[in-house]
Protein backbone atom coordinates (compact mmCIF):
# COMPACT_ATOMS: atom_id res chain seq x y z
CA UNK A 1 0.00 0.00 0.00
CA UNK A 2 1.33 3.20 -0.59
CA UNK A 3 1.28 6.26 1.74
CA UNK A 4 1.14 3.66 4.66
CA UNK A 5 3.14 5.97 6.94
CA UNK A 6 0.71 8.91 6.00
CA UNK A 7 -2.09 6.72 6.61
CA UNK A 8 -1.43 6.01 9.84
CA UNK A 9 0.33 9.11 11.03
CA UNK A 10 -3.00 10.68 9.91
CA UNK A 11 -5.25 8.31 11.42
CA UNK A 12 -3.51 8.83 14.80
CA UNK A 13 -3.37 12.99 14.80
CA UNK A 14 -7.17 13.01 13.76
CA UNK A 15 -7.53 10.12 17.08
CA UNK A 16 -5.25 12.93 18.92
CA UNK A 17 -7.69 15.72 17.92
CA UNK A 18 -11.04 13.88 18.14
CA UNK A 19 -10.52 12.80 21.54
CA UNK A 20 -8.66 15.96 23.08
CA UNK A 21 -11.33 17.60 21.23
CA UNK A 22 -14.13 15.47 23.18
CA UNK A 23 -12.61 15.63 26.21
CA UNK A 24 -12.02 19.01 26.63
CA UNK A 25 -15.95 19.69 25.92
CA UNK A 26 -16.45 17.74 28.95
CA UNK A 27 -14.20 18.99 30.92
CA UNK A 28 -14.86 22.63 30.31
CA UNK A 29 -18.80 22.45 30.25
CA UNK A 30 -19.00 19.72 32.84
CA UNK A 31 -22.19 18.99 31.10
CA UNK A 32 -23.14 15.06 32.06
CA UNK A 33 -23.60 13.04 29.02
CA UNK A 34 -25.76 10.35 30.64
CA UNK A 35 -28.21 10.96 28.12
CA UNK A 36 -26.37 9.19 25.67
CA UNK A 37 -26.60 5.68 26.92
CA UNK A 38 -29.71 5.09 24.68
CA UNK A 39 -27.57 6.32 21.48
CA UNK A 40 -25.25 4.04 22.36
CA UNK A 41 -26.95 0.98 22.69
CA UNK A 42 -28.98 2.02 19.71
CA UNK A 43 -25.83 2.72 17.54
CA UNK A 44 -24.68 -0.60 18.33
CA UNK A 45 -27.22 -2.36 17.13
CA UNK A 46 -27.25 -0.44 14.16
CA UNK A 47 -23.74 -0.96 13.33
CA UNK A 48 -24.04 -4.58 14.51
CA UNK A 49 -26.64 -4.71 11.53
CA UNK A 50 -24.64 -3.35 9.12
CA UNK A 51 -21.88 -5.62 9.94
CA UNK A 52 -23.46 -8.84 9.09
CA UNK A 53 -25.31 -7.56 6.39
CA UNK A 54 -21.71 -6.39 4.59
CA UNK A 55 -20.97 -10.27 5.19
CA UNK A 56 -24.13 -11.49 3.02
CA UNK A 57 -24.09 -8.25 0.63
CA UNK A 58 -20.82 -6.58 -1.54
CA UNK A 59 -21.97 -3.22 -1.95
CA UNK A 60 -19.51 -0.80 -2.20
CA UNK A 61 -19.07 2.18 -0.08
CA UNK A 62 -20.81 0.02 2.87
CA UNK A 63 -17.25 -0.57 4.54
CA UNK A 64 -16.78 3.10 4.23
CA UNK A 65 -20.37 3.68 5.66
CA UNK A 66 -19.59 1.21 8.80
CA UNK A 67 -16.19 3.06 9.36
CA UNK A 68 -17.98 6.51 9.61
CA UNK A 69 -20.99 4.75 11.79
CA UNK A 70 -17.90 3.52 14.10
CA UNK A 71 -16.07 6.88 14.31
CA UNK A 72 -19.76 8.13 15.48
CA UNK A 73 -20.13 5.35 17.65
CA UNK A 74 -16.37 5.72 19.24
CA UNK A 75 -16.63 9.92 19.58
CA UNK A 76 -20.75 9.15 21.25
CA UNK A 77 -18.69 6.47 23.80
CA UNK A 78 -15.95 8.70 24.45
CA UNK A 79 -17.91 11.71 25.60
CA UNK A 80 -20.23 9.01 27.51
CA UNK A 81 -17.27 7.71 29.38
CA UNK A 82 -15.17 10.90 30.13
CA UNK A 83 -18.62 12.56 31.76
CA UNK A 84 -19.22 9.28 33.70
CA UNK A 85 -15.62 9.51 35.39
CA UNK A 86 -15.95 13.42 35.73
CA UNK A 87 -19.14 13.02 37.53
CA UNK A 88 -17.85 9.89 39.59
CA UNK A 89 -20.28 7.65 37.58
CA UNK A 90 -17.87 5.45 37.51
CA UNK A 91 -15.91 4.25 40.56
CA UNK A 92 -13.83 1.39 39.02
CA UNK A 93 -11.13 3.39 37.42
CA UNK A 94 -9.52 0.07 35.96
CA UNK A 95 -12.70 -0.54 33.94
CA UNK A 96 -12.77 2.86 33.19
CA UNK A 97 -9.77 3.47 31.57
CA UNK A 98 -10.18 0.07 29.75
CA UNK A 99 -13.47 0.78 28.86
CA UNK A 100 -12.09 4.81 27.42
CA UNK A 101 -8.73 2.71 26.01
CA UNK A 102 -11.26 0.50 23.86
CA UNK A 103 -13.43 3.14 22.09
CA UNK A 104 -9.84 5.33 21.60
CA UNK A 105 -8.70 2.37 19.67
CA UNK A 106 -11.79 1.52 17.79
CA UNK A 107 -11.57 5.44 16.72
CA UNK A 108 -8.19 5.06 15.33
CA UNK A 109 -8.79 1.43 13.30
CA UNK A 110 -11.86 3.22 11.88
CA UNK A 111 -10.25 6.23 10.60
CA UNK A 112 -7.42 3.93 9.38
CA UNK A 113 -10.08 1.88 7.65
CA UNK A 114 -11.16 5.30 6.59
CA UNK A 115 -7.64 7.17 5.34
CA UNK A 116 -6.78 3.38 3.55
CA UNK A 117 -9.96 3.41 1.60
CA UNK A 118 -9.92 7.02 0.65
CA UNK A 119 -6.09 6.94 -0.52
CA UNK A 120 -6.81 3.73 -2.96
CA UNK A 121 -6.07 3.99 -6.83
CA UNK A 122 -8.39 1.96 -7.66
Amino acid sequence: MQGGAEVVSSAFAMTALVFGGLSAYVLITRKDMSFLGGFITAGFFVLLGATLASFFFQISGLQLAISAGFVLFSSVCILFQTSAIIHGGERNYIMATISLYVSIYNLFISLLQIFGIMSRDD
